[in-house]
C-alpha cells in the first residue's frame, strides 16, 4: 500500500498519512458493510484516492512537489513498486544506518520503538534518525526508482541489512502474543527472492536467501500445540521442512563458489550445520564455533559474541558458556537484551547455581515483552522453586 501511495504522492510522509487515512476509513466502512472481498486491493485504493485528493489541491501541489523525482511514469505492478522505494530508502547519500532504520519503519511494518530494538539504541534516537533521514530524501530529491546496473552496488548492502532485520524482527516478534509475525517472515522471503533475481551472480543476495530458507524451516516446530516455545535442542526434526533446507543449502553452496564468504552466507553456513545434525547431540558445534569465529571478523556484534558464547557452553560445558558471557555484562549496548540473561540463566541452571539462575531469569522476564517468551522464562523460574 505504502509503495504503490508514494508512486502517486512522490512524498513519504503524505504517502503515509494516506495509508494510515485509508485503515481509518476502514474501520468505520467496513463495519456497516462488511469486510470486502479483496481487502488489500480496496484499501490500496482509499490510500490512492486520499493521495490524488491531496495533490489535486493546487496550494497543496505547489508546496510538496516533487519531493521525490520519479524518472518515469511507471504502473507497475506492487513488488516493482515496494522494490523501488526499498532502493529510494536505502540511497547512498544516507548515512548506512539511516537507510536501514528508515526501511524498516516504513515497509517493514515495524514501531520506531521496534527498529530501535533491533539496533540496541534508545527510541528517542532512532525517531531523531529517522526523520532526519526522510528530510534528506526530500531536500535531495533522491529518485523513486531501482537502480541501474552501475549503482546497484553501493545500495545493495543496506538493501539486504534490512531484508535480515525485517526476517529476524518477525521471526522473534519483539513483543505481542504470538512468537513470531509471520506477515514479517513472508515478506522477507518474498523480497530476498525478488533481490536474488534482481541480482543472480551477487554470492550475499543468494547467502542472504538460504539463511532465511534454513531459519524458517524450523517454523511449524517452534512452538507446542499449546503455543508454548520449544527449544531448538527439543524440536521434532522430522517436521522441519526438508524442501526449503535443500533450497536453502543448494543456495549457500552457490554463494560460496563465487568467492569468499560474507556475514549472511556464514550465518547460513550455521543454520545449514543445525539442519543437518538428526538430533541436537549430534550437532557439530565445534563447526559451529568455528564459524562464529569467522563470523565476529565479519561482523563484529555484541550480538554475535552472545551467539558465539552460547555456542562454545554447548561445545565445552556451561562454565565455559558461563564465562564467555561474563565480558558481556559490561557491554553498553546489551544492558537492555533479555537474551543475554537467558543465556546465563540457562549455564547458571545447569551448574546447580538455582538462586543465581533465579535472578538471571528474574532479570529476562523484566526485559522480554514477547507473551511467548515471557511464559517459557516464567515456566522455568517456578521449575526453581
Amino acid at each position: 500500500m505504502l509503495a504503490a501511495t508514494v508512486r502517486v504522492t512522490r512524498d513519504l510522509d503524505l504517502a503515509e498519512e494516506c495509508t494510515q487515512d485509508a485503515y481509518a476509513q476502514a474501520l468505520t466502512t467496513w463495519a456497516t458493510a462488511g469486510v470486502p472481498q479483496r481487502p488489500g486491493a480496496w484499501l490500496t485504493t482509499a490510500a490512492r484516492n486520499r493521495a490524488l485528493d491531496a495533490l489535486r489541491r493546487a496550494a497543496l501541489l505547489r508546496r510538496t512537489l516533487p519531493l521525490l523525482v520519479m524518472d518515469e511514469p511507471a504502473a507497475g505492478p506492487a513488488e516493482d513498486d515496494l522494490l523501488r522505494l526499498i532502493f529510494t530508502c536505502c540511497h547512498p547519500a544516507l548515512a548506512f544506518e539511516a537507510r536501514v532504520a528508515l526501511t524498516l519503519r516504513l515497509l517493514g511494518g515495524l514501531t520506531t520503538a521496534e527498529v530501535a530494538r533491533a539496533f540496541l539504541v534508545p527510541q528517542a534516537t532512532m525517531a531523531a534518525r529517522i526523520t532526519r533521514a526522510k528530510k534528506k530524501i526530500a531536500a535531495a530529491r533522491i529518485p523513486y526508482r531501482v537502480p541501474g546496473a552501475g549503482e546497484l552496488g553501493e545500495r545493495v548492502d543496506a538493501v539486504l541489512a534490512v531484508l535480515h532485520l525485517i526476517f529476524t524482527t518477525g521471526h522473534t516478534a519483539p513483543a505481542g502474543a504470538a512468537l513470531a509475525r509471520r506477515d514479517l517472515v513472508d515478506a522477507a522471503l518474498h523480497l530476498a527472492r525478488m533481490l536474488h533475481r534482481l541480482l543472480p551472480g551477487h554470492a550475499e543476495a543468494a547467502g542472504l536467501l538460504a539463511l532465511l530458507l534454513l531459519t524458517d524451516a524450523r517454523r511449524e516446530t517452534r512452538v507446542d500445540a499449546d503455543g508454548r516455545l520449544v527449544l531448538l535442542a527439543e524440536q521434532d526434526r522430522g517436521r522441519w521442512d526438508r524442501g526449503r533446507i535443500a533450497e536453502g543449502t543448494a543456495l549457500l553452496a552457490e554463494a560460496l563458489r563465487r568467492g569468499p564468504p560474507g556475514r549472511y552466507a556464514v550465518q547460513a553456513a550455521i543454520a545449514a550445520v543445525h539442519a543437518e545434525a538428526p538430533a541436537w547431540a549430534d550437532t557439530d558445534f565445534t563447526e559451529i564455533v568455528g564459524l562464529y569465529d569467522v563470523l565476529r571478523e565479519l561482523w563484529p556484534s555484541p550480538v554475535v559474541e552472545l551467539n558465539r558464547a552460547v555456542a562454545l557452553g554447548e561445545r565445552d560445558g556451561p562454565q565455559a558458556g558461563l564465562d564467555a558471557l561474563t565480558p558481556l555484562l559490561a557491554e553498553p549496548a546489551l544492558a537492555t537484551y533479555g537474551y543475554l540473561s537467558a543465556a546465563r540463566a540457562h549455564f547458571l541452571r545447569r551448574l546447580g547455581r538455582h538462586a543465581e539462575a533465579a535472578g538471571a531469569y528474574e532479570e529476562a522476564l523484566a526485559l522480554t515483552d514477547n507473551e511467548v517468551e515471557r511464559a517459557f522464562l516464567a515456566a522455568r523460574l517456578a521449575e526453581l522453586g
